[in-house]
């Protein structure tokens, strides 16, 4: 390739010869017809020839090489872009005149590269720095699963050097599960004779046209043991305020009948308000045991059981269970997903009972309807009520703003429809008074 390069450069610089040479025989033609024909001497003849014919040699020659040495400038300038050597730069560069403009944009050509490398070789190095230093592994593979690339973190997870643990397969280095489990989510791990939770992030890029798959791991143990302790602490404040209101009562009551009980003589009404007092006390109890009874059924709901659910007889179904007052269900489309239908049952019915609630003491109505909408199916309840005046605690667990309320209505609802992978919002209407409970839930593919 270099030979026929070369080859083929020498004929451009013969011909550029050629053609220079073949310019002047016009002139040298005429020079020496006057030359030999006038009256000369000899000698003077023959030395006119020799100037004449050194200058048109000489003229030749530098006319090539004004076309040729502009011509080897740029490709040098252009094999030296090419090698990535961005320093060098032509003389010259004159823009008044055509070559001149060419040799000026070669150069800021070769300084817009260079600058460009610069920046590329600084981003990759401020890369390569946050990768080293945050404390996230970050691992990459190729298309068989091999890994090449690793961070000073990763290492550290995987309890080995990189040299050790570049080239091998994920499945070798204990990273196998973060492949087959859902991307983002939790995995945990044995890694280095350490188990712990980590959260799994998988991308994909490719590099030198080969796909690879870039893997991040963030270690969630200790957020995940904060957030549950976090949690236990809350429901012990629930819990510890709850006790605390029915066993305050409960204890004044029983200092209050030991000390009627001591009495002697007893006061003539004593049977009475040894009644009364035993009364409150068993009602304490009894809402004591409703509470653990309920808080039992919110933290045992079990796993749904999925199954063919008929969306419009499952509505209908819920609606006519509310005998206070009549609820209106809009038609919607033939749907059918895959849900468990008891625990679905109890959601809806938790919706329909709260919306009826709202609107007891008021001519307004309930409506219940549905739609299908991006592969998702909308149920919303909506009711003529007052609304809600605080829809930020709705979800929390025995908050409740009925008198007779065990706060665990709606929660258990949420859950429920969390486990069908879906979501329970509730809003006050914008449009009018009342509010809407809204139920989305995905539509199995048949």
């Amino acid at each position: 390739m270099a030979s026929e390069r070369r080859r083929k450069s020498l004929k451009h610089e013969r011909r550029v010869l050629w053609l220079a040479l073949l310019t002047g025989v016009p002139g040298l033609v005429l020079a020496f017809a006057l030359l030999w024909t006038g009256d000369f001497a000899p000698r003077t003849q023959w030395t006119l020839t020799t100037v004449v014919v050194v200058v048109w040699l000489g003229l030749a020659a530098t006319l090539r090489e004004h076309v040729i040495r502009p011509l080897q400038t740029i490709s040098n300038m252009l094999g030296a872009l090419r090698e990535r050597d961005f320093s060098m730069r032509a003389r010259g560069s004159n823009p008044a005149d055509a070559l001149g403009l060419l040799l000026l944009e070669l150069n800021g050509l070769g300084e817009d590269l260079r600058a460009q490398r610069l920046g590329a070789l600084e981003a990759t190095a401020l890369l390569r720095r946050v990768m080293e230093e945050i404390d996230v592994a970050v691992f990459a593979f190729d298309g068989s699963q091999a890994l090449r690339l690793v961070n000073r973190a990763g290492a550290a997870l995987l309890g080995r050097p990189r040299e050790q643990a570049l080239g091998r397969g994920a499945a070798d280095l204990g990273l196998g599960p973060c492949f087959t489990a859902d991307a983002p989510g939790v995995v945990e791990l044995e890694l280095a004779g350490v188990r712990g939770r980590w959260e799994v992030r998988r991308g994909t890029f490719r590099q030198e046209g080969l796909p690879h798959e870039l893997l991040v791991l963030a270690d969630v143990s200790r957020t995940l043991s904060r957030e549950e302790r976090q949690a236990w602490q809350r429901l012990i404040r629930v819990l510890g305020h709850e006790l605390n209101n029915s066993l305050a009562p409960i204890r004044s009551l029983a200092q209050s009948l030991a000390e009627l009980v001591r009495r002697d003589p007893p006061p003539p009404d004593w049977k009475k308000d040894l009644d009364n007092g035993l009364g409150v006390i068993g009602s304490r109890a009894e809402s004591l045991s409703r509470l653990m009874a309920a808080y039992a059924r919110l933290a045992r709901l079990p796993v749904p059981r999925l199954e063919p659910l008929s969306v419009v007889e499952w509505v209908r179904r819920v609606a006519a269970l509310e005998t206070r007052r009549a609820v209106v269900v809009c038609p919607g489309p033939e749907v059918t997903i895959q849900a468990d239908g008891a625990q679905l049952d109890q959601l809806l019915i938790n919706l329909v009972r709260n919306a009826v609630d709202a609107i007891l003491e008021s001519d307004a109505h309930v409506e219940v309807s549905w739609a299908a909408r991006n592969g998702r199916l909308e149920v919303w309840v909506r009711d003529g009520g007052p609304g809600v005046a605080d829809t930020g605690n709705l979800f929390v667990p025995f908050f409740t703003t009925k008198a007779e309320g065990s706060g665990i209505g709606l929660v258990l609802s949420r859950q429920i429809a969390e486990a069908h992978g879906g979501t329970l919002t509730l809003a006050n209407l914008d449009d009018r008074r009342g509010c809407e409970a809204r139920l989305s839930l995905p539509i199995a593919s048949s």
